[in-house]
């Protein structure tokens, strides 16, 4: 039934979703069934899998809510075999929560004290409509606690109220009605305006409910939470009751007056109510989406930057008053040496500092230098770069996160002697040689490419980012000689435990000769070892297959590919041509498909190396420092540091970061900025306004600079 479901909603073949369950429920991760297990799925991509998945869980939660609404229901002695029947056939949570309403437990309402005063019978003679004195008939309840006929006809009235107010058929009326001609409006809250000064565009601020856009609703949520704003939906009441009399009301009804007060009461107190929250937590919910997924994304193309590669680094933590951190850094990253320089006011012991980077340099034989684009950081680079080391490139690093990581038990635990200036030092110096690696032991929320990251759904947005950072590192794969356990936990398959256990293990007992080896840490089983290996890689091991991606099921389709061809698995691996001559088709087999043999040879050819792009050099305008040093009109070099969906921000070296709005990014209609730039990219830039007071850059990728004006 939960696969039927998937497959409809995701337009997926219902074999190929069977598939991808039946693997998420044995335990199999995302990157290892796209990976190695395309002919069980038809060959989903990790993202299928990875929406499969998420239905899969959303379908197991609405299945555990769905028992526990038959169990309460069951529990009042209400539920009948047909109710029994649509709760079990409903798939729709908002559709289950109606069902369930009229017996959700609750407070205490005005409709349940009229109950206990005895009035149900006259609310039912309310509802038909067709008694000729209802008045009159008011009086037959008069009593102790129900002084007056009026008193009993406002107690029927709440009672009806509540009914209509518990209506499927009513709720989803006015749930369309709200979608469509909705407005979100947001109001400043009185006496706030000087201390809600930067939420002044929210101050009286409307959009269509059904496509307010991610960040301006999340900007007004966050205004309300400060205590700034008042968020509402506005919504034409009178359009809304007068629909519900339609429904309600019968032609000819003898309880007109009563019914139309009562509808409109329902509506006012009630219905609106709920209603409101329930739109606007909708709004909240798709706000939330799209700003975790463009965040999960900028997430990916920053975990996915070039890295230097193995080189030596001198890393520099720039600071005025209190110095600039300088770390010199082995090929691995390890610690070799720190101190201190002053270059810059109110020291500017500038020359002091140019001989020891040079004496530094020298020393470590140094080959690139790694500069933290904090503060100082625009003066400390023109002072590496004035050092003229013939061969050592210079390179801005971003210092987002690096304070997050330099306090961490983590560093605690890398560098228990160092202070706080070391250790992030440290990490810009890392992050230049293998992002990735250092990144992965930073909270993704601190690495400062996200949108609005602390207003969204904690648990979904941690959920998510996990899921990228898992699928980056086993895109990628790991050394498992030399990764640390911080990357070696989001292996397909391992964790912190045995990503522990392997460190430990590789420590007491030297490098791992082959991925077989793995086998003897303990705790990690055969099913661990099936679901990690693929992505572990071991250089200049036992086997040569050992350092690439081909999973070790799968030896012995390399095997038979060298012996076909009569050479050893070695000459096979370094020969393209013997290669090229393979057809696929000749070791497809019951255990191994075609897309499998193709995933082969394609490791094959890529064995060994690195799929992210190689590090090219940047240097920002020489002559550009501060915004002051702006004028409208200048072409700048920058690199895109974040994506929004509103536009791309843009690294001009001033501090400030600029806004390429989306309207700006290219001479052509762009609906996402994601389609023109990327995170890290080269990109030249006008400058079409300044604003120094709010710290404000406004720039254009349009060729044109009339179109950019």
């Amino acid at each position: 039934m939960l696969e039927e479901i998937i497959s409809r909603q995701l337009q997926i073949a219902l074999p190929r979703v069977q598939g991808a369950v039946r693997l998420l429920r044995d335990g199999a991760t995302i990157p290892f069934i796209s990976r190695y297990r395309k002919e069980a799925t038809g060959s989903l991509d990790e993202v299928q899998v990875a929406a499969v998945k998420e239905q899969l869980d959303r379908l197991t939660e609405l299945e555990a809510r769905r028992q526990t609404i038959l169990a309460t229901i069951e529990s009042q002695g209400a539920l009948t075999p047909e109710l029994r029947c649509r709760i079990e056939a409903c798939w729709d949570p908002t559709a289950l929560e109606d069902l369930y309403l009229p017996y959700r437990p609750k407070r205490r309402t005005r409709a349940m004290i009229a109950r206990e005063r005895g009035l149900e019978p006259l609310a039912d003679l309310l509802q038909a409509q067709h008694s000729r004195d209802f008045a009159q008939q008011a009086r037959r309840f008069v009593r102790s606690d129900v002084p007056t006929p009026d008193a009993a006809i406002a107690g029927a009235c709440d009672i009806v109220a509540e009914r209509i107010s518990e209506e499927e058929t009513a709720r989803n009326m006015l749930r369309r009605l709200f979608a469509r001609e909705g407005m979100v409006r947001s109001k400043v809250v009185k006496g706030k305006e000087r201390e809600g000064v930067k939420y002044a565009d929210y101050f009286d601020a409307a959009a269509p409910l059904r496509n307010i856009s991610s960040h301006r609703y999340l900007a007004m949520r966050r205004g309300e939470e400060e205590g700034f704003l008042r968020i509402s939906v506005d919504i034409d009441a009178e359009r809304c009751t007068a629909e519900l009399c339609r429904r309600f009301i019968r032609p000819g009804s003898t309880t007109r007056k009563w019914m139309e007060a009562t509808v409109s009461d329902a509506f006012k107190r009630l219905l609106r109510p709920s209603i409101e929250g329930e739109q606007l937590a909708a709004a909240k919910e798709r706000a939330d989406d799209e700003a975790i997924r463009i965040f999960a994304e900028n997430l990916r193309q920053l975990l996915l930057a070039s890295p230097l590669g193995q080189k030596r680094v001198i890393a520099l933590d720039p600071g005025f008053r209190t110095g600039c951190k300088v770390v010199v850094l082995d090929s691995q990253g390890n610690l070799l040496h720190h101190t201190v320089i002053y270059p810059h006011p109110p020291q500017s012991r500038r020359e002091e500092a140019v001989a020891t980077l040079k004496t530094l340099a020298a020393r470590y034989r140094t080959e690139a230098f790694a500069v933290g684009d904090g503060t100082a950081g625009r003066e400390t680079e023109q002072l590496v770069r004035s050092l003229g080391l013939e061969g050592v490139e210079v390179f801005s690093v971003s210092e987002d996160g690096a304070s997050v990581y330099s306090a961490s038990a983590t560093a605690r635990e890398e560098f228990p002697d160092q202070d706080v200036t070391v250790r992030g030092a440290v990490s810009i110096g890392r992050r230049l040689i293998d992002p990735l690696s250092e990144l992965v032991k930073i909270d993704p929320k601190s690495i400062g490419v996200g949108q609005y990251q602390h207003s969204v759904d904690q648990t979904k947005l941690r959920d998510r980012l996990h899921t990228v950072v898992e699928s980056c590192v086993n895109r990628v794969g790991v050394n498992v000689n030399t990764a640390s356990k911080h990357i070696l936990t989001y292996i397909s398959g391992l964790g912190p435990a045995l990503a522990e256990n392997i460190v430990a293990y590789r420590a007491a007992h030297g490098d791992f000769p082959n991925r077989r080896a793995l086998l003897k840490v303990p705790r990690l089983g055969a099913r661990a070892f099936e679901q990690a290996a693929g992505f572990l890689r071991v250089v200049g091991g036992d086997n040569p297959l050992d350092n690439s991606a081909v999973h070790p099921e799968s030896y012995r389709v390399v095997e038979r590919m060298a012996a076909d061809r009569g050479v050893s698995v070695e000459r096979l691996l370094a020969d393209g041509a013997l290669r090229a001559g393979i057809r696929p088709g000749e070791y497809v087999d019951d255990r191994v498909g075609l897309p499998t043999v193709n995933d082969i040879l394609e490791a094959l050819d890529k064995r060994g190396l690195d799929p992210r792009e190689p590090l090219h050099g940047f240097a920002f305008a020489p002559d550009i420092h501060t915004i002051d040093d702006l004028r409208c009109g200048m072409l700048l070099p920058g690199i895109v540091t974040n994506i929004t969906a509103f536009g791309a921000f843009v690294d001009i070296g001033v501090k400030q970061d600029g806004l390429v709005h989306v309207s700006q990014l290219a001479d052509r209609y762009v609906s996402s900025p994601a389609e023109v730039v990327r995170l890290g990219q080269r990109v030249e830039v006008r400058v079409v306004g300044i604003d120094p007071v709010r710290g404000r850059i406004s720039l254009s990728m349009r060729s044109r600079e009339d179109a950019a004006r």
